[in-house]
């Protein structure tokens, strides 16, 4: 396909394509309430002016700590969910980034699932419906599985936008590092052949 963002009129379409494929190629059982949230947090995200890594900006477990005691339980949720929607979205498209930093996949895993499943908490103690809790629940739960599909559609958006041999140059890049069959296929329908050795290499 040679759809991309720009070209496409909804962003929330693109994104909802590009989501219910990862899932279902990641093998992940996810909710309708939950993929439609992936969704929309991906739009925002992709949003100009969004800010995906403020998140990072100072050590996850200060920032959870704090949104944890907020006083005010309206932004208490606020913060935990912000907390939760960073660490997944930063941690699907940005897993070199961190890695490179020292900082383990696991503590990532740990603090996104925290965020959410205290958001969770809230929403059932505060006798909200049920269809919100469990979307923050489910999210909770599978995190380390919706971080594969997050770093599935960062795959996939990466992919679809090639359009010059910088950009080739980062799918080769990225699959060094993760081995993605979606970003071998990208780069084999260019002509190049990525071979797993000590090292990858191009053919």
């Amino acid at each position: 396909m040679t759809q991309t963002i720009v070209a496409t009129e909804s962003i929330d379409g693109f994104f909802h394509e590009i989501v219910t494929g990862a899932i279902r190629s990641r093998g992940v059982e996810a909710t309708g309430e939950a993929t439609t949230y992936l969704v929309g947090l991906l739009a925002d995200f992709a949003a100009p002016g969004a800010k995906a890594g403020e998140t990072m900006d100072r050590p996850l477990t200060f920032l959870l700590d704090e949104a944890l005691h907020t006083a005010k339980p309206a932004e208490r949720f606020e913060r935990l969910r912000v907390l939760g929607d960073g660490v997944l979205y930063s941690s699907g498209f940005f897993a070199d980034h961190f890695e490179a930093r020292g900082v383990d996949q696991k503590y990532l895993i740990g603090i996104g699932a925290a965020a959410y499943g205290a958001a969770s908490s809230m929403l059932v103690s505060g006798h909200q419906p049920d269809a919100f809790a469990d979307v923050f629940g489910e999210l909770a739960q599978k995190f380390d599985s919706f971080v594969d599909v997050v770093g599935e559609v960062a795959n996939l958006t990466i992919a679809k936008g090639v359009a010059s041999s910088q950009s080739l140059l980062q799918i080769y890049e990225r699959w060094l590092k993760t081995g993605s069959d979606t970003l071998a296929t990208a780069l084999t329908e260019r002509g190049l052949v990525p071979v797993r050795g000590g090292r990858g290499t191009l053919q």
